[in-house]
């Protein structure tokens, strides 16, 4: 078997009910249920329009050589409904990796979104399309379709890594990804701290959020407050 150009045809899934379940759960209070560290790179962001609900969709992997898509379009012969193409590129960022005819077959076959670790083109019209995208940018400047790379192996995205058939989740902050074997767990801790966040706002809203331990915090480390003006 090659390795570095290969494609396994197969993923461990997780049930579509736990996936679906993500959905309304914004993506920050599932961070930190992570431990702040499941977030992929501020530089992967949102390029179509917001919607209702999060992106969430198993991931289908693709490591495609930087700047290259034959891979990607490999990936979408593959799609089944629900999927998310989540594509590594090596960090290039001088080569778009899809646009508007690869985004829209990848709607006819179900595609629940693409993350790429690199830019974009035909901006606008996807921007309108009901596909969640999500790139480094855009660049008119097209890929090459050479190879090789690889389909369903674990790949790193926006500094992230990410296995076949894990759980990815976007909204307007960003992506994070969910390891398969950790996200029943984890929704519930997630459902809890949305409803507890809530309440924060609430109290942040009306005046009645305690802030005293923004003092203690400081009285704790050493700071050093003095009440006179700088001079």
């Amino acid at each position: 078997m090659p390795i570095g150009f290969r494609v396994f045809t197969k993923r461990e899934l997780p049930p579509k009910e736990l996936i679906d379940a993500f959905k309304h759960i914004p993506v920050a209070n599932i961070a930190d249920c992570m431990g702040r560290l499941s977030a992929m790179s501020s530089q992967i962001r949102r390029m179509s329009a917001p919607s209702a609900e999060n992106m969430t969709g198993a991931a289908l992997t693709v490591k495609a050589r930087p700047g290259d898509n034959l891979m990607i379009h490999k990936a979408l012969n593959m799609v089944e409904p629900g999927d998310i193409v989540v594509v590594s590129n090596g960090g290039d960022r001088s080569q778009s990796l899809i646009g508007e005819i690869m985004l829209t077959y990848g709607k006819f076959m179900g595609l629940a979104g693409m993350v790429l670790d690199g830019p974009m083109r035909d901006v606008e019209n996807i921007y309108g399309m009901g596909v969640p995208m999500y790139a480094t940018g855009s660049t008119p400047g097209g890929p090459y379709k050479e190879g090789p790379g690889e389909v369903n192996v674990p790949i790193a995205c926006g500094g992230i890594h990410v296995y076949p058939g894990d759980i990815v989740v976007g909204d307007s902050d960003g992506v994070i990804v969910i390891p398969k074997n950790d996200a029943e767990r984890l929704l519930e801790e997630a459902k809890k701290f949305n409803t507890n966040d809530r309440m924060k706002l609430k109290a942040a809203a009306d005046g009645s959020a305690d802030r005293s331990w923004v003092e203690k915090s400081l009285l704790a480390k050493g700071c050093e407050i003095i009440e006179d003006a700088y001079k």
